[in-house]
């Protein structure tokens, strides 16, 4: 499975295993990498600097080849660790970094200086072609089949739209649960897949078993939107807990959105909230869950080792 993205991260097949936040860890990356992909872990999974530092040092040594590793760094001001984090990863090194939400300017300028590829989170032509003028190494085309944060346009107008416009790989993200799903992706002139659902119901991943049971009880028709976590729209599985909370941001959240002052304030009041709150939702059983999904997990049907769950996707 030859295309751009295999060469450019020197890995057997164009699989990205998407980063998601408290699910992505070391284990499932090493994994990854041992079966021919890349795997990619949020720097915000981890508290401080040093720990992320002693991440990036674990995986280094654990490389293999045909594999390869990166981190996802959230750009925009609600990340107050973000400059820090970038800082680490330039001076211990990675293969890639995916910026997502916000401009990936200051990324892409820093990293390209050690030598570290920059794939950008876009939605539209409009931000795929901004990033493509900055530098990007590729565009990262989040679809509406994506979970937590996801676009707007199908797979197929969306990556229609960016191969027919920009010059660089397009690695689609979302919507990918079976190898079935890959091939379309690529007829339609993707260079590779972001996966990130489908790993969520791994035996490596550090969240609880009512999680990953979630992963396989429901499908991609109880998938819905919220805005209660980040104050971005994301999409999350349809539980009681919340059907009962309602998925729009609360009237006083609403009414301080549209003051131009406080706007930045309250997102980012509502970013650490929501993280929080996602954080519970993984890694403690409670009646108020509320757990990040994408419809792909109607492939989902069982808790498998990482590499098997690879093996679903490319063979």
């Amino acid at each position: 499975m030859e295309t751009k993205l295999t060469e450019l991260l020197k890995i057997k097949y164009p699989i990205i295993q998407a980063p998601m936040f408290l699910v992505s860890n070391t284990t499932m990356v090493i994994e990854a990498m041992k079966s021919g992909i890349a795997g990619c872990i949020p720097a915000l999974n981890y508290r401080t600097l040093d720990e992320l530092k002693t991440v990036v040092i674990e995986l280094k040594k654990a490389k293999v080849a045909g594999g390869s590793f990166g981190f996802n760094l959230i750009v925009n001001k609600s990340n107050i660790k973000y400059k820090e984090q970038l800082r680490v990863l330039c001076e211990e090194g990675c293969d890639f970094i995916i910026t997502s939400l916000g401009s990936p300017e200051e990324t892409i300028k820093q990293a390209h200086k050690v030598g570290i590829k920059v794939f950008c989170d876009v939605v539209d032509l409009k931000f795929a072609q901004k990033v493509e003028d900055l530098g990007a190494d590729a565009i990262i085309a989040v679809n509406n089949e994506a979970g937590g944060h996801r676009g707007n346009l199908s797979p197929e107008v969306l990556i229609k739209e960016l191969v027919s416009n920009c010059n660089i790989p397009i690695i689609s993200a979302g919507g990918v649960g079976c190898k079935a799903d890959i091939d379309k992706m690529l007829a339609y002139g993707a260079e590779g897949v972001s996966v990130g659902s489908p790993f969520i119901a791994s035996v490596e991943a550090n969240v609880t078993d009512e999680y990953k049971q979630a992963c396989i009880q429901y499908g991609a028709k109880d998938i819905v939107m919220t805005e209660r976590i980040s104050g971005t729209p994301c999409t999350v599985i349809n539980t009681p807990y919340v059907q009962k909370i309602g998925t729009k941001t609360t009237w006083l959240e609403s009414i301080l959105n549209k003051h131009k002052k406080l706007k930045k304030w309250v997102k980012m009041i509502r970013f650490s909230i929501g993280m929080k709150a996602t954080e519970k939702a993984a890694t403690q059983a409670t009646y108020k869950t509320v757990w990040v999904a994408g419809p792909s997990i109607e492939h989902t049907n069982a808790i498998l080792p990482t590499k098997e769950i690879i093996k679903k996707l490319t063979e």
